[in-house]
């Protein structure tokens, strides 16, 4: 295991300045973790995401993760073969907590202090969702992973990630898909001409019905004016791409490019 540095931002010795922003909300899926396996972890897979973020942070980002369980359960799936749906649901986010544990031990070893906090209590391998506390372990250098989706059922991690944006004051939400390039005009596994749309704003994405988050989630980044980026996770150095200004991808907005940098928590 790589040795873990001290917990301030940028302890990796980062250039100054380098990146765009100063706190982002990364949303991977369950599937953006199995790699070329069709169930669980590949555990290349995961050290590649996390080395990405661990030198994310290097740069001086604070950054938050949200991951999805559909690599090991998904709610809306069991649902429709008759599992009852909050039930469903519950399970999903059970889900999320074990891809959550994998993360952290993938960016500890990779040299990046990591706390897991979930909507669901599970105090033994997990912290319980606390906004301040989840700013109080940004501010000091931590990687913070959020599982158990919103903590209720009939809600996406999707609509969890744009929660936690909002809550937290991330600047931006990196949106990885897993092999697609960004928001395309249209379902590519119907139309092989679909092309990628560069910008739109989301009541365009929510009207078009494209397919970038759930209405829910598209919903509230509209209200409280967070920006997203869609990016293809398959390349994790993506992320560092994103987060140095690179346009790539789709942004979705409706304002801003980035959304106010959060106030730090008084001490």
């Amino acid at each position: 295991m790589a040795a873990v540095g001290p917990e301030r931002i940028g302890a990796g010795g980062g250039p100054a300045g380098a990146a765009a922003f100063s706190r982002i909300l990364l949303k991977i899926s369950g599937e953006d973790m199995m790699g070329a396996r069709s169930f669980g972890h590949d555990p290349a897979r995961v050290a590649a995401i996390a080395e990405a973020v661990r030198e994310t942070r290097d740069l001086g980002v604070e950054v938050a993760i949200v991951v999805g369980g559909g690599n090991i359960f998904r709610g809306m799936a069991a649902s429709e073969k008759g599992m009852d749906r909050a039930s469903a649901d519950y399970a999903g986010m059970l889900a999320t907590v074990l891809n959550a544990l994998a993360l952290q031990d993938a960016c500890e070893r990779a040299g990046a202090y990591t706390r897991v906090m979930s909507a669901i209590e599970i105090q033994e391998v997990a912290e319980p969702y606390i906004r301040r506390r989840a700013i109080r372990h940004l501010e000091k250098g931590r990687i913070v992973i959020f599982a158990g989706g919103t903590g209720n059922p009939f809600f996406t991690t999707d609509t969890a990630a744009a929660l936690r944006a909002c809550e937290i004051g991330a600047q931006t939400i990196l949106m990885g898909k897993n092999g697609v390039e960004g928001v395309l005009d249209a379902d590519p596994r119907v139309n092989p001409t679909a092309t990628l749309i560069p910008e739109i704003t989301h009541l365009e994405a929510i009207e078009r019905g494209l397919r970038v988050m759930d209405t829910t989630a598209l919903s509230l980044c509209m209200e409280n004016d967070m920006p997203i980026r869609v990016f293809n996770v398959n390349d994790e150095r993506n992320i560092l791409r994103l987060v140095r200004g690179e346009r790539i991808g789709t942004l979705v907005r409706s304002a801003s490019t980035a959304a106010p940098a959060a106030p730090r928590e008084p001490r």
